[in-house]
């Protein structure tokens, strides 16, 4: 894998592209222009790899658009040190958006193809991790409360369990739908008991699966 001057400057005309789209979080802007996305796509993506688009990556998954990457994590606000828990590896493009960032991060791929190959990439780039194989549903209340968390998958509802997984004052962010179109939330846990959420327009994913991982 190389990371060519090419490459590099077709990243600084993303971030360019992104900040026209209303990303303004320079630590996300930052993130974007360092991290090479080719290396978690398929070869065969390299030239369209720098595209505010989503391509496959197996296992019926995609890698999210680098709009959708940068606004959900924007919406999070995460500060260095922060644990925050990921729903959906993927490619794992995400996972080292967050790194970047400095948070602590713990997250959950149930595709197995998936979860092997982004642990072994994220490792060969020097990005330390917690992974996890099993159902996102569930989140990972072992490690929990959780100062932020991000679904990267459209989900048919909030799932409680990850409500409830969320530290007091703590940000989940979650597209929430049917398998056409779902709506982005923004849920701040208030309280024990209360939680206040904002909608943030349209979105597309691909489905958060529940049960038994594959």
């Amino acid at each position: 894998m190389q990371d060519t001057y090419r490459h590099k400057g077709q990243r600084r005309n993303l971030t360019e592209e992104l900040k026209k789209q209303g990303i303004d979080d320079e630590g996300v802007l930052a993130a974007i222009l360092k991290i090479p996305r080719h290396f978690f796509m398929d070869i065969g993506f390299d030239k369209l790899a720098y595209q505010n688009k989503a391509f496959p990556i197996g296992a019926g998954q995609t890698i999210s658009q680098p709009y959708t990457v940068a606004f959900q994590t924007q919406l999070l606000a995460i500060k260095k040190g922060e644990k925050v828990l990921e729903i959906g590896t993927g490619s794992g493009y995400q996972t080292a958006v967050l790194l970047e960032l400095g948070a602590r991060v713990y997250t959950i791929e149930r595709q197995k193809e998936l979860f092997q190959d982004s642990s072994t990439l994220l490792s060969s780039l020097g990005y330390v991790a917690h992974h996890f194989y099993g159902d996102g549903y569930k989140g990972k209340v072992t490690y929990g409360p959780y100062d932020k968390i991000i679904v990267t998958a459209g989900a048919p509802y909030i799932p409680k369990d990850l409500k409830e997984q969320l530290k007091i004052g703590g940000i989940l962010v979650i597209p929430v739908g049917n398998l056409e179109e779902q709506i982005m939330y923004s849920i701040i846990r208030v309280s024990k008991t209360e939680y206040k959420e904002t909608e943030l327009g349209n979105f597309m994913f691909v489905p958060l699966l529940e049960g038994k991982a594959n």
